[in-house]
């Protein structure tokens, strides 16, 4: 290869170019940075698909999940393989789609616990207690949504800095 395409790869906003040579302490840091973010976005994948074959919740819910997983999937692999900046984009949008998405969950009334047992006039403690575990869960997926946008949104910014 070329001295001359080693600057049109870097260009392209992959991380092909960090094998090929270059700073390599920065490369394998880059390199590790989007396997983490390849591994977290499988993660989310992986729950999300755990979730819908438990049947924790309603149909709808259930197929959203998939197709988002399906949807999620593939970028994760490429960012694994790759680290293309498209698939990052694409990471970066869902996190935090789902990120508003949980937190609509958690906000809209009786959300926390996807039922309208919230409106009940007598609320039991152990009614209690579960919406309360139920908004801990939803946090806790906010957090992860959030992180994995994060992480992505802060690969492309060092993919950027490289070219």
């Amino acid at each position: 290869m070329t001295s001359a395409a080693l600057p049109a790869r870097a260009a392209s906003g992959s991380l092909a170019e960090g094998r090929l040579g270059g700073a390599g302490g920065r490369a394998a840091g880059t390199l590790l940075h989007s396997r983490v973010c390849a591994v977290v976005t499988a993660a989310s994948c992986l729950a999300h698909v755990w979730l819908a074959a438990g049947n924790h919740h309603g149909l709808w819910l259930n197929a959203l999940m998939l197709v988002m997983a399906a949807v999620c999937v593939p970028c994760a692999v490429h960012v694994w393989r790759h680290g293309s900046v498209s698939a990052l984009r694409r990471i970066m949008a869902s996190g935090v789609a789902m990120a508003a998405v949980h937190a609509f969950l958690l906000l809209a009334p009786g959300g926390s616990v996807h039922s309208h047992a919230a409106a009940a006039p007598v609320v039991s403690a152990a009614a209690a207690g579960s919406e309360g575990h139920a908004a801990a869960a939803l946090l806790a997926v906010i957090a992860l949504e959030m992180t994995t946008a994060f992480l992505a949104s802060t690969l492309v910014a060092r993919l950027r800095s490289r070219s």
